[in-house]
């Protein structure tokens, strides 16, 4: 990259981060959620597309990984670990990595507990982008 510092640029994926609560709910409709089992809290976010100097970035290969970062509190830093790395290309699919269940966290986070999540994305070089703009959920 020419020997010059870039920063990620998270406009897009801070403006895009939502948490959508899927099952139950009234209306007569048939839940997807089986008895017992939680509805999905699924995290979704669109990935940056550019460096903090405008210079393009591919997120399929210019990206290594999404991480997610989980807290009581807004006040995310750069001092908390994230509780999930996803590689930023499904090696499965072959697919960009555009969301998670948060109900993969569960066994560490307590019900009833309002919780906020943030993202950042991590480039292969190793850069990291600010945070996201964060959502809240609970279990």
């Amino acid at each position: 990259m020419n020997g010059k510092s870039y920063h990620i640029c998270m406009i897009i994926l801070a403006a895009a981060v939502s948490l959508v609560g899927c099952g139950g709910g009234g209306g007569g409709g048939t839940s997807t959620t089986a008895p017992g089992t939680p509805a999905s809290k699924i995290l979704s976010w669109a990935p940056p597309t550019a460096y903090e100097d405008n210079t393009t970035l591919n997120p399929s290969t210019d990206l290594d990984v999404f991480e997610v970062y989980i807290r009581q509190d807004g006040n995310f830093t750069s001092n908390d670990n994230a509780m999930a790395a996803l590689q930023a290309v499904d090696p499965g699919t072959a697919q960009l990595t555009t969301s998670f269940d948060l109900n993969g966290l569960s066994p560490f986070l307590s019900n009833g507990v309002t919780y906020y999540v943030s993202v950042r994305a991590v480039a292969k070089n190793g850069l990291k982008s600010d945070f996201s703009r964060s959502a809240t959920f609970s279990l």
